[in-house]
């Protein structure tokens, strides 16, 4: 193997890409590890992937504690579910905006040392909200600017933390790395909910930013660290290192060359415009169908957690089969199983169904990432903001009109929703199969390229 931009062959270490010497072994492929959790444990075994994993997991946990924490102040203070709706839109419209029009202000930080910048600013902001906020409208107006402002350096943040992660490990383990980290996400869901009661004991809601902002602190400090590292090991003459981070390019001629990422892409907005059913009609579900509350409620989500959480590990795991297939096929199971939700009659026939519906979501988010990290780092970034461009366009529409449709009917939202997501899944399905031409070769990753950039 050798890189595109050394003139000596390279081999992968814990640090990065390193030279092989002339009187070295032939380069053989690292076998995969074992299936199941015991991947992760090996992936956390080198010291890049710990450092960012646990950074990450207690940053995404900060969000968690911060997207309720702004929900209820909000509410408290205003007493209004519209204004709870607008903080929604409000911290999603830069994502809309940079993903559709600001490519090259996202490619600008695309590397640790820039994102680590990115990360203490919003440390900075999420620290200053508790000092300025006061519950009056002059107050409401300045944490809706916060939530604007936490928004943009978020819609720069995610997807080239996305598009770097494929770069700490081999290319036949990204599906693993990509699980481990979705992995964070699973977990937050379980534990934000759950410390935040304890939390409320000895800080107040306002006070949730400023834990956010340590968070974002650390997360910094980690992304610091990882900079400095890769930098050295770019220093020692392994790489030509590049000047600038990686280029803007056009999202376009890639989904074209591609069309199978792109009918991928669609099906996840689809999915994340009907999610609003279950976010917003699952408690008024369970009010007019079960005559049950918040404590029933709990369950439900926390069924839906334990879901996840044991269909993570499963979804890390490299199958044999169309990556395509496995994707459709997961989003179909999910609508399959929202819309019986609708349509069963006793709690719980409900609660399973919330566990299988937890059960798959991890395969759809782990194998669409990691098929887009198996590109070439300016064309994963790109990839990656787009999706994320569509889903929170596809989430806020959502979160905009399927309420009407579950104050008509609660129980017929569910079916609809659950029916359009199946329905869209099994087309897009039939879609690649039949109608598609063959993908392009994805082009050899640039894995020396990757690393120098990512310590700029």
């Amino acid at each position: 193997m050798r890189s595109p931009r050394t003139a000596c062959p390279v081999r992968r270490s814990g640090l990065g890409w390193s030279p092989i010497r002339s009187d070295a072994p032939a380069f053989r492929p690292v076998q995969s590890a074992p299936e199941g959790t015991l991947n992760y444990l090996r992936l956390l075994r080198q010291r890049p992937v710990l450092v960012l994993w646990l950074a990450q997991s207690l940053s995404v946990l900060g969000d968690r504690l911060y997207a309720l924490a702004v929900m209820w102040v909000v509410f408290t203070s205003t007493g209004s579910a519209s204004l709870m709706g607008l903080v929604a839109v409000v911290e999603s419209l830069p994502y809309i905006v940079l993903g559709t029009a600001g490519r090259h202000v996202v490619a600008r930080f695309s590397t640790f040392g820039r994102l680590a910048r990115v990360d203490a600013a919003r440390a900075l902001v999420a620290v200053s909200l508790p000092f300025l906020w006061s519950p009056d409208p002059w107050g409401v107006a300045l944490l809706l600017f916060g939530v604007l402002l936490l928004g943009s350096l978020g819609a720069l943040f995610d997807p080239n933390l996305g598009a770097l992660v494929p770069d700490l490990v081999e290319p036949e383990r990204v599906q693993e790395v990509t699980g481990l980290f979705d992995l964070t996400g699973r977990i937050a869901r379980i534990a934000g909910p759950a410390s935040i009661g304890l939390l409320l004991l000895a800080v107040s809601e306002v006070q949730l930013f400023a834990l956010n902002g340590v968070t974002f602190a650390v997360s910094a400090v980690a992304l610091g660290w990882l900079a400095r590292r890769y930098a050295m090991a770019a220093g020692g003459g392994a790489f030509e290192r590049p000047g600038k981070a990686r280029s803007a390019v056009r999202a376009w001629p890639v989904v074209r060359a591609h069309p199978r990422v792109g009918l991928a892409v669609g099906l996840h907005g689809v999915a994340l415009f009907c999610s609003a059913v279950t976010a917003v009609g699952m408690p008024a579900l369970l009010a007019t169908r079960y005559g049950t509350g918040a404590a029933v409620y709990g369950l439900v989500t926390a069924a839906v957690g334990v879901g996840a959480l044991l269909g993570n590990p499963l979804a890390s795991s490299r199958c044999s089969g169309s990556w395509m297939a496995v994707y459709c096929g997961a989003w179909a199971m999910q609508g399959v199983a929202t819309a019986c939700m609708g349509l069963v009659l006793d709690l719980p026939a409900l609660l399973l169904l919330a566990l299988v519906s937890g059960l798959v979501t991890p395969a759809t988010s782990v194998t669409l990432r990691a098929h887009l990290g198996a590109f070439a780092p300016a064309e994963r970034l790109r990839l990656m903001s787009v999706d994320q461009t569509v889903i929170r366009t596809g989430g806020t529409a959502g979160m905009l009109l399927l309420p009407f449709l579950v104050d008509a009917s609660p129980r017929g939202a569910f079916v609809v929703g659950g029916g359009m997501v199946a329905g869209a899944a099994l087309a897009s399905l039939l879609v690649a199969s039949r109608l598609l031409r063959p993908d392009a070769a994805l082009p050899a990753p640039a894995a020396a390229q990757g690393h120098a950039v990512a310590a700029e």
